[in-house]
């Protein structure tokens, strides 16, 4: 029986023990990581404007001169988005001033405590833009879940929306359409940041991290700047919370559409699947045009990021549209 309860202790010495060493890894993967971000931040400096939204510091950036005014607007849990839309950005910039807007949370842009509904999202855009003096009326460009804020910004704001070009973009009745739940972000992930174990994920696995694009398409650069941005931002606080919003967001904007006199064009990719009702990403499409005077549905190979390979097509495509709908100024 002594025998028994010797080993025992030893045993729990030795769980202890361990969990004492993970817990000391731990707050040195935090600490280091800590350091190492702060030094990164000061070594790379944001590449345009830091402007004061509620407090906080926004981060806008542009390219090009004249033509159409551009707002690039990025989909959940983009780490970067001015370098994500670089290539596109370059593309577009040669006929149009092209602006993206890095919300709380991504790129250089701080984070916020505000809750990340539809409502201060937009606002956050809105002063962004007025605080960097850029001027409307803008061509909304979002990417994925930027669909549903564009689509309330047109709806409150129609005079300061000239057109809507989206990417793929998530649009408030896809959930009711389809007959599907919105998409959630377990809390726990705003951790991963933190404590280095994203930054360990750039250097063991850096392609689940960048652009799935051609060679040259993004410089040595711009993906090197992509896996240090990743390491601030994946998965922090305000994309959990911007995730967690999503079911609200929708329901507050399920009965909008497209204003019928604003242009709107929309690339989406070729349907993997369609349901048994004969429904896919295409139909739902459809449905979101049929009440406005202008549009066009672009259908590409590819994946829901259609700028990491098609940069070139959407610009072409764009200006084409703008063009004809929306004016060259």
């Amino acid at each position: 029986m002594e025998e028994k309860k010797k080993k025992k202790i030893k045993f729990w010495r030795i769980v202890r023990s361990i969990i004492l060493l993970l817990l000391v890894v731990l707050i040195l993967g935090v600490v280091a990581n800590m350091l190492v971000t702060k030094y990164e931040q000061k070594r790379y400096p944001a590449w345009g404007q830091l402007v004061e939204v509620s407090g906080k510091k926004m981060h806008v950036y542009t390219k090009g001169e004249t033509g159409n005014t551009i707002v690039l607007l990025s989909g959940l849990g983009t780490a970067a988005p001015v370098l994500d839309f670089e290539p596109l950005m370059n593309e577009l910039a040669q006929n149009n001033r092209v602006v993206v807007v890095e919300p709380f949370g991504s790129g250089w842009s701080e984070r916020t405590s505000k809750q990340r509904t539809v409502e201060n999202i937009v606002e956050e855009w809105r002063t962004a833009l007025q605080k960097a003096n850029v001027k409307g009326p803008y061509i909304l460009m979002p990417h994925s879940v930027s669909g549903i804020y564009s689509m309330y910004y047109a709806n409150k704001y129609p005079s300061e929306v000239k057109a809507v070009i989206g990417i793929d973009p998530t649009l408030p009745q896809a959930v009711e359409y389809f007959k599907e739940s919105a998409p959630a972000m377990p809390k726990y992930l705003s951790m991963a940041a933190p404590t280095g174990l994203v930054r360990l994920a750039t250097y063991v696995s850096p392609k689940n991290v960048l652009p799935i694009s051609a060679d040259g398409t993004y410089s040595d650069e711009n993906l090197k700047l992509t896996k240090i941005l990743t390491a601030w931002n994946a998965y922090n606080k305000n994309v959990v919370n911007e995730a967690s919003e999503i079911n609200n967001n929708i329901k507050k904007t399920k009965n909008l559409s497209f204003p019928s006199n604003v242009p709107v064009m929309i690339f989406t990719t070729k349907p993997d699947k369609v349901n048994e009702e004969g429904k896919s990403n295409i139909t739902f499409y459809e449905t979101q045009l049929k009440n406005v005077a202008s549009n066009k549905l672009v259908v590409l190979e590819g994946h829901h990021y259609l700028h990491w390979t098609h940069s070139k097509k959407i610009s072409e495509e764009v200006n084409e549209f703008l063009a004809a709908y929306a004016g060259n100024k």
